[in-house]
């Protein structure tokens, strides 16, 4: 019987960190709206310390510092050193990153203005703990901010693969909602009480729709062959596949292509997605 995924600090340290890593760039442009909308929502400032939480590859740190300019300060943290060593390459100092686990890293008492995540917060295994130590680095008065995914059956990158297979494989267990996962975060109301739990206030959850590029290639069809490949190297998909022989492998990724092909895009296929923007504030 096939056992529901679970989400570890070790999987990070190898082969998800391997995967994420060598996805970087084709992860990155797909989350990249995302953060965007995060980021303004967070409304960095001058001058500011911010604390970016579960910072992979550093995109959303980069952007922050330009932000915050020569006067502020950015900390990326992740646990994964895969990626912690790709951002310190892409960044070239401009941005100080750390191999930490900010649900309980030594963080200095109030000494950031902001904290800040895209897609960094839903493996906590006690995330009301990890916000509450959070908030103690949060200066009185500071603001929380990060996008976390909805639901799987509203995110493409889940329900197309996963919906092309369900007559080749059998579906894996649902996975406890609330297990640290991509998306242990879908249900707004347990978000709100969570963040309520941990200290903070002024709680606002809003939702966040886009088209995501999924994959790249000079011509749709490079395109598409992309966006399987990275379906298979990335996210649900890997793992129901990781004990199939090559005949099964085959039948998948011909269906799976078979879906993106009727998804519209050039360069890239483009699919939906669907998030949460969440921001907060430390009352002191």
């Amino acid at each position: 019987m096939t056992k529901p995924a679970v989400y570890q600090v070790s999987d990070w340290s190898g082969s998800s960190g391997d995967r994420w890593a060598s996805n970087q760039r084709r992860l990155d442009a797909m989350l990249e709206v995302f953060g965007e909308a995060a980021i303004a929502a967070a409304d960095p400032r001058a001058g500011e310390h911010v604390l970016d939480i579960g910072c992979g590859a550093g995109a959303s740190s980069f952007v922050l510092a330009n932000r915050v300019g020569a006067d502020g300060r950015v900390l990326g943290l992740d646990i994964s050193p895969q990626l912690i060593e790709r951002a310190r390459e892409l960044g070239e100092g401009a941005v100080d990153f750390a191999l930490d686990d900010a649900a309980t890293a030594e963080l200095a008492v109030q000494a950031y203005d902001l904290l800040f995540s895209r897609f960094g917060v839903m493996f906590f295994a006690d995330p009301a703990a990890a916000f509450t130590h959070m908030r103690a680095a949060l200066k009185t008065g500071g603001r929380l901010a990060f996008v976390c995914w909805r639901g799987a059956a509203e995110n493409d990158w889940v329900r197309l693969p996963m919906g092309a297979i369900r007559d080749i494989l059998p579906p894996p267990p649902a996975p406890d909602p609330e297990a640290p996962g991509p998306f242990s975060f879908g249900d707004a109301a347990r978000v709100e009480r969570l963040l309520v739990e941990a200290g903070f206030t002024g709680i606002a959850i809003a939702p966040f729709d886009a088209e995501i590029p999924f994959g790249e290639g000079p011509s749709r069809e490079a395109a598409i062959d992309d966006a399987v490949q990275m379906a298979f190297e990335v996210g649900p998909l890997s793992r129901a596949l990781a004990d199939q022989d090559e005949t099964v492998r085959a039948r998948c990724a011909s269906a799976v292509h078979a879906a993106f092909a009727a998804r519209p895009g050039e360069r890239s296929v483009m699919i939906d997605g669907a998030a949460w923007i969440v921001t907060a504030r430390n009352p002191g």
